[in-house]
């Protein structure tokens, strides 16, 4: 806003003068530039903020002056800008200078001086005022710019642009004059039809719909050229869309292949080879991702003309990780193979099966009548999956979760029609495996909740918003303590206390088991050193082993490091991991435990009896105890199958010599059961429900 002599009071004027001279700072800021003033007859200067930073000055660190000026000008520069000086002084008028300067930390810099001489009432020029803009970097871009022109221009190759609308050319190169014998004026009053006889609108328009449909840089195209004395060649051609003097165009590079035409064939063949591997699946030979977008487009282009309806399925097969972990990839990719043939078998012609990685799959089913046809082709290839897989000597039993999205019903947009079908392959993962599930707009709220969960959770492994619970593990016997075992609970800022139900299994999913495993060991490890200090003799601390973790290269460094910095003794130690995991890949399993009992820890198969041992691996693992499910304790003593099993589970511990504890052990009758069959050790709710740390220190009291 302008200043009013008139009506503004001194302190407005001073705020729209402070306003104005923030303005132009920006101003020069924005555009590389300071201004400046120089008194002709002190020699003196002032200098904008700017004007200091453009020669590395920190501001109204030094006293301006034209000869320090001068000492940061080039001295081939010097003379030039005397001159420029000198003319100022009686020319009234502005005079416009590039000149090169150092800075103070010896760097060059193409600067453009802009200066105006000022003069009194005698016409005496009294001041220089002016700006000096630093210019290096567009000097540069202009050096690079000439530079590719200069390349284009004399390129070998023919290289034209043009118009996208009407076909007229707007550029042509050197290399399209010597080989159309036309001059660079003659070509750029012609169009493409001149040059390409064979050329249509038609075809030329399919080109166009070609490059939009193929959602990528540029087309290939070979045509045939006519020069001006009527004479023709074969040239290659490749076409990309660009925006030239801001009319919309296409760039054309051309080649002669005339005389390698057994060649514009072996490129053409190569051409077909390198576009259907861009669209296919390797290992497979299904289409692949980009492939299947495409088809999944045309799928919704075709049910909206025709208003019919298709269904698009998301296939994962259940555990195959632990394939290619336990017998390698070359075994995986075996079983890809297989599993291809089998859901090719289960498809129609018109129907696209396509593999998008790993051991995902998708299936688009046009055209479908009624959700009856889709649940019987979900429950083929869930069927057809099932079958045992011989490879070698290995048989191999694998099961899919199949979710699948309905066009238009669930959505119209591909984006939600994928993600809509993803997440109900992953909810028919959690209800089990081995099954399908439509989509259900309940599915996208838990989908949700999940993703926040997850967000969440890697929050709460950042802050550590974990604490350790212990249940304690008590000898029915004695009655007396032998151990506690380390639960973990996840105090969420605002949801309070979050269950290990709902969040150890994401984590998992995740990876991030690792971590919150850790967290636990390095909490339950100081705890116990305390109790112990305290001789409050909490017996064997029992910590939770994912096979993740025990997977880790570095587990058993951190594990000694751990114990060492919280001065724990491993004789206090015992590593609990569920027979489920340890039986994935036992032979491994074996390897690592064994070297973590070498070290005087005891390791113990948590919820035993849940899982599928081999008698022949079990002997041959370092146990110290095995731990009898709650599973089967619950019922007890009503029903005779948990009874049978778990006495079952005694025997075989006693006959291994290896020691017992049942946990979920909640009433008198199932302690007296237990311990009237030989089991001597139980933790649960008859003794105490899990307590945190400064409850667990009351409780250490009464032992």
């Amino acid at each position: 806003m302008p200043i009013d002599i008139e009506k503004d009071d001194v302190k407005t004027a001073l705020q729209k003068l402070k306003a104005r001279e923030n303005s132009f700072a920006l101003i020069e800021q924005i555009n590389n530039l300071g201004s400046w003033e120089v008194d002709l007859q002190t020699k003196k200067a002032v200098w904008s903020t700017n004007s200091y930073k453009l020669y590395e000055y920190e501001p109204y660190s030094i006293e301006p002056t034209l000869d320090v000026f001068f000492q940061h000008l080039l001295p081939e520069y010097h003379e030039k800008v005397q001159e420029t000086i000198k003319k100022l002084l009686t020319s009234h008028k502005p005079e416009i200078l590039q000149a090169k300067i150092k800075t103070t930390s010896g760097k060059i810099c193409d600067v453009l001086l802009s200066a105006q001489a000022l003069y009194d009432e005698n016409g005496q020029a009294i001041k220089l005022i002016g700006s000096t803009q630093d210019i290096s970097e567009k000097l540069k871009l202009e050096q690079k710019t000439q530079e590719l022109s200069s390349i284009i221009e004399n390129s070998s190759n023919e290289i034209y642009i043009v118009d996208f609308n009407t076909e007229k050319y707007l550029y042509v190169n050197k290399g399209a004059c010597d080989a159309l014998k036309y001059t660079k004026k003659e070509l750029l009053n012609l169009s493409l039809y001149d040059i390409n006889k064979q050329l249509t609108p038609q075809i030329i328009e399919a080109l166009k719909a070609q490059y939009k449909s193929l959602d990528k840089d540029f087309i290939s195209n070979q045509t045939i050229h006519t020069r001006k004395d009527g004479t023709t060649y074969h040239v290659q051609g490749y076409i990309q869309k660009i925006t030239y003097n801001a009319t919309e165009a296409y760039i054309i590079f051309d080649t002669d292949v005339t005389q390698n035409l057994e060649v514009t064939q072996l490129v053409q063949q190569q051409s077909e080879l390198l576009h259907h591997q861009a669209n296919h699946d390797a290992l497979t030979n299904l289409p692949n991702r980009t492939l299947f977008q495409d088809r999944l487009s045309q799928a919704i282009s075709t049910a909206k003309r025709e208003q019919s309806k298709f269904a698009l399925f998301f296939i994962d097969l259940d555990h195959f990780k632990d394939i290619n972990d336990s017998l390698g990839h070359q075994v995986g990719d075996a079983v890809l193979k297989e599993i291809s043939g089998r859901l090719s078998k289960t498809i129609r012609e018109s129907d696209t099966l396509a593999r998008l990685g790993g051991d995902e799959f998708t299936i688009i089913l046009q055209n479908i009548s009624n959700l009856n046809d889709v649940s019987m082709i979900a429950n083929k290839i869930i069927d057809i999956i099932k079958h045992p897989i011989t490879l070698g000597s290995n048989k191999l039993h694998i099961t899919t979760s199949v979710g699948i999205s309905i066009y238009p019903t669930h959505a119209k947009e591909q984006t939600n029609l994928i993600k809509y079908a993803d997440t109900a392959m992953y909810k028919a993962k959690d209800k089990g495996r081995n099954n399908y599930l439509f989509y259900s707009v309940e599915m996208s709220a838990e989908t949700f909740k999940r993703v926040v969960m997850e967000n969440s959770l890697r929050v709460a492994i950042k802050e550590e918003q974990f604490s350790v619970y212990y249940q304690p593990q008590i000898n029915i016997i004695t009655d007396k303590l032998i151990g506690m075992e380390a639960l973990v609970r996840w105090n969420h800022p605002t949801l309070g206390l979050v269950s290990p139900m709902d969040f150890i299994p994401i984590a998992e999913d995740l990876g991030l088991i690792v971590e919150i495993d850790r967290i636990v060991m390095k909490q339950a490890m100081a705890q116990f050193y305390e109790w112990n200090k305290e001789k409050l003799n909490p017996g064997i601390l029992s910590l939770n082993l994912s096979m993740k973790q025990l997977n880790e290269i570095d587990f058993i460094n951190y594990l000694l490091k751990t114990m060492s910095s919280t001065s724990f003794k491993k004789e206090w130690l015992g590593l609990e991991i569920t027979e489920t995991q340890v039986m994935k890949n036992p032979l491994t399993s074996i390897k690592k435990l064994n070297q973590i009992h070498n070290y005087g820890i005891q390791i113990s198969i948590d919820d035993f009896g849940t899982g599928y041992s081999s008698l022949s691996y079990l002997k041959k693992f370092p146990l110290s105890k095995l731990k009898i499910d709650k599973s089967f304790i619950k019922d007890i003593p009503g029903d005779e199958e948990d009874m049978a099993i778990t006495k079952a589970i005694i025997a075989l511990a006693k006959s291994l010599k290896l020691g017992l504890i049942a946990e979920g052990v909640e009433t008198q009758k199932q302690k007296e059961f237990l311990l009237d069959n030989g089991c001597d050790c139980i933790q649960g709710y008859l003794y105490s429900k899990p307590l945190p740390a400064d409850e667990m220190s009351i409780y250490l009291q009464k032992f």
